[in-house]
């Protein structure tokens, strides 16, 4: 299609890559969608108006220069939209299978609805896919390099941002994670029929040949561990990028039964075990869903992510209990589809009131819920229907309502370091640097829980602040050696 007309779409009606069937695919976790074929990809891309103000491109937290690698899609310049897709965003190949898209570029794509947006994911999955197979990416390779060292705490999509950028301009990165692969989330947290692990795994042996030193098995501030005062005398700056884990409670009475369990602890045991890794809680049946009747709480991704994992490992029965209407669900509306068509039951307007059981969890009660009127966002609250109390059978019950920071400040041992009233650490946003010198923080841990797009900007604002500060830091030891 090389030379090919931009906005097809009123002609090319959008069309997803083949996804296959749900009897084979709730057989495995590989990723439910094949990829584009050349002629597809370059044809769905011509679907783009090239209009005049990107609403896909500003709506993206990366400010991807999306119209411009869809035209060149279209016109079979696929190397050149790589190096476009690139130019913006460390783990491209990543974003286009998890970002939720229908919440962000597309969703903003300004096609009438009618016509439907294009498939502006996929396509960015193809250009990155097709560039890794003809040898295209390349690891870093600094034009100079720099004596000085940064440390970054967290390998997650923010820590990968933040190595990669600052790597690309010389300086000596070490980043340090306390769990054996790097990936964070991206590893253990998110299941692989969204994103296959090798995915992952051949980004992280890409930036280790590009310089990039894996410190893992690394828990800062743990007994025979380093410190975070360290790692500041260690080296010349610090990022922060750790992410938030520690899951928010359910409050209902039973909530301490056992087969009551939260969802990360469920997400890494299914991802470990996909790893090839041996799980005792999932060896011995506390963490694996074959043959139970699974009940998730919570209305988001990680939500989402638990039933269609319970699904594929054999469950009796998966529901998942929201308090909230479908609409107003925070959730990629994909995924919920997804999970539908898989057999999911959704239990819309619902919320725990207790967990039943004796020795285990047997069962949960739950009330009907209603819509009120607004609260300070703007967002309508739920308030319990009396008389509504209903029983739903249930012997594993996976508690995802979202994640909270830990507590950083015993972990870290730094009591100077400022944190806001939720726990997340406190920087300026100008700089991204917090109220310690040389100490930089950005992704989850400073936002909350949130999309690994956004991890992957603060990792690249962060970068170019960090990158001044080293240069300034570096032209004062200069001089001072001078001096002397």
């Amino acid at each position: 299609m090389a030379g090919s007309k931009m906005m097809q779409f009123v002609s090319v009606p959008q069309n997803l890559p083949h996804k296959r069937s749900v009897d084979e695919r709730v057989q495995d976790f590989g990723e439910i969608y094949d990829r584009f074929r050349d002629e597809r990809a370059q044809e769905q891309a011509s679907r783009c108006e090239q209009c005049g103000i990107p609403f896909c491109q500003v709506h993206c937290p990366v400010q991807n220069n999306i119209p411009d690698w869809l035209r060149m899609t279209a016109e079979g310049r696929i190397e050149e939209a790589y190096e476009l897709s690139i130019a913006t965003n460390n783990l491209p190949e990543i974003c286009g299978r998890i970002c939720p898209q229908d919440r962000l570029c597309e969703g903003n794509c300004v096609i009438e609805k009618g016509f439907n947006s294009v498939t502006i994911g996929t396509v960015e999955r193809y250009i990155n896919d097709t560039a890794f197979e003809k040898g295209w990416v390349k690891p870093n390779r600094p034009l100079q390099e720099r004596k000085q060292s940064v440390a970054v705490i967290g390998a997650g999509p923010a820590g990968i941002a933040v190595a990669d950028q600052l790597r690309k301009q010389g300086w000596q990165v070490h980043v340090y994670d306390r769990y054996d692969r790097v990936g964070g989330l991206l590893i253990y947290g998110i299941p692989g029929f969204k994103l296959e692990k090798d995915v992952v795994v051949r980004r992280w042996k890409l930036l280790e040949e590009g310089g990039i030193h894996f410190h893992l098995g690394v828990d800062i501030g743990a007994p025979g561990h380093p410190t975070f005062s360290d790692l500041r005398a260690r080296h010349d700056a610090v990022f922060i990028g750790t992410g938030v884990y520690k899951a928010r409670a359910l409050q209902a009475p039973g909530v301490g039964l056992p087969g009551v369990v939260p969802a990360l602890s469920y997400l890494t045991a299914s991802n470990r075990i996909s790893l090839g890794d041996e799980v005792a809680e999932f060896a011995d049946g506390r963490l694996d869903a074959k043959g139970r009747h699974v009940v998730v709480v919570g209305g988001g991704d990680t939500a989402m992510d638990c039933v269609r994992t319970a699904i594929r490992q054999g469950a009796l029965s998966v529901k998942c209990l929201y308090r909230r209407d479908k609409d107003n669900m925070p959730g990629s509306m994909r995924e919920v589809k997804h999970a539908e068509e898989e057999g999911v039951e959704f239990a819309w307007l619902s919320a725990p009131e207790a967990f039943v059981g004796e020795d285990r969890v047997e069962a949960v009660r739950a009330v009907r819920m209603r819509l009120g009127a607004p609260d300070s966002t703007g967002r309508q609250s739920p308030e319990i229907v009396p008389g509504s109390s209903f029983t739903l059978k249930a012997d594993l019950v996976i508690a995802a309502l979202g994640f909270d920071p830990e507590d950083h400040l015993a972990m870290f041992g730094e009591p100077e370091l400022k944190v806001s009233r939720w726990g997340t650490i406190s920087i300026d946003w100008s700089t991204m640097q917090t109220n310690l010198p040389g100490v930089f923080a950005g992704g989850d841990i400073v936002r909350g829980a949130s999309l690994v797009v956004w991890g992957i900007r603060d990792g690249r604002d962060a970068a170019a602040s960090m990158h001044n500060y080293l240069l300034a830091r570096a032209a004062e030891d200069a001089a001072l050696a001078a001096a002397a």
